[in-house]
């Protein structure tokens, strides 16, 4: 874990990231989908750059959707104006997937991670928690009246010997915005607040020294691309899965969020001051291959996981009520650490 390193970086992005807007696209599909029918099977990706818009995958499901104004309505909710050509391409899961899927066992294989520390409120490490502030910190200032913000960013934070040593952002604004201006603006509204002391802090602000296009028209954009910020910022291990655009059948997605949901608890219950879970499966079957939580001393606490936690899909599908339409929310920012979902929940571990 780089939390042990003497030097170690996380990063953010805002809403309007290229790869932030496919997520979000894909999981307000995958809601709709949920919506209208809590057992659709859906695994949609999307990609776009340039006025174009991509979306496919597999859907099986009783809802009637429109991806392309749903695709739409999110592009504009984001902040974006430019038209898109949208071409679809969606068809039915595989049925090879779906014998195993059918009697409850895994949509895919892989390794799936779940982390949690006592450091914040939040259970997650601080800086990890600056970071997404920071760039929510930009979309807020946007929306909140700094017109000269536009949609795209990006945020980083630095950390040498327990303190901060780097801050950076890029964020995209209008042409008209004079860096000096753009520099002293986030000093005074976005890293005080968040940071609080700067002394001593390096500054990066837009470090190409302008950022005035961005989006699909500066870049490219594809659903799974922000895995490391969607979890742990680059800190923990990934499996390597991404989460949106897939429904809770999907373990990528559903027990990495069980993973969490296990380490938060076991440190919310004081078993440890952190815990790191790990656990892996075989697609088609529904007990996993792996189950593995280690304490911030690398003490075993597998069997306090297994006994408390059940990994197989269905119960974490159960557990967690995932069968809702609650993930377009999880797309930017980061899936954990965040008040009302599922998998944030304290429960007690010592109830009879």
């Amino acid at each position: 874990m780089f939390l042990n390193s003497r030097t170690y970086t996380v990063e953010s992005v805002t809403s309007g990231h290229p790869d932030k807007v496919c997520d979000q696209i894909s999981d307000a599909i995958l809601d709709e989908c949920l919506r209208q029918d809590p057992k659709s099977r859906v695994a949609v990706e999307s990609f776009g750059g340039h006025g174009l818009l991509v979306i496919g995958g597999e859907v099986t499901s009783n809802a009637k959707f429109d991806a392309v104004e749903i695709a739409r309505n999110v592009y504009k909710d984001i902040g974006y104006t430019a038209e898109l050509k949208i071409i679809t391409n969606i068809v039915q899961q595989s049925p090879d997937i779906a014998q195993g899927v059918n009697t409850g066992g895994a949509g895919d294989q892989g390794i799936m991670y779940g982390y949690a520390s006592a450091d914040t409120p939040e259970f997650l490490p601080k800086v990890l928690v600056q970071v997404h502030a920071l760039a929510k910190g930009l979309e807020n200032l946007r929306r909140g009246g700094e017109t000269w913000l536009r949609p795209d960013g990006k945020s980083q934070i630095t950390v040498e010997d327990g303190r901060v040593k780097t801050l950076l952002v890029s964020t995209q604004h209008d042409a008209a915005a004079e860096q000096e201006f753009i520099r002293a603006r986030l000093i005074e509204k976005l890293f005080g607040p968040i940071i609080g002391d700067l002394s001593g802090i390096e500054i990066l602000v837009n470090p190409t020294g302008k950022f005035a296009q961005g989006g699909f028209d500066a870049d490219t954009g594809l659903t799974g691309r922000k895995i490391m910020v969607d979890t742990y910022g680059g800190l923990l291990p990934h499996g390597g899965g991404c989460f949106s655009g897939k429904d809770p059948t999907k373990v990528d997605r559903s027990a990495a969020y069980m993973a969490r949901f296990a380490a938060k608890n076991i440190v919310a219950n004081g078993l440890a001051k952190s815990c790191l879970v790990s656990v892996a499966y075989a697609i088609g079957r529904a007990e996993p291959l792996m189950i593995e939580a280690v304490d911030e001393a690398g003490k075993d606490l597998s069997d306090t996981v297994k006994q408390k936690f059940d990994f197989k899909p269905l119960a974490i599908i159960e557990r967690l009520n995932l069968r809702r339409p609650i993930f377009q929310q999880t797309a930017a920012y980061g899936h954990f650490g965040r008040p009302g979902l599922p998998w944030e929940e304290i429960v007690s571990l010592y109830a009879n």
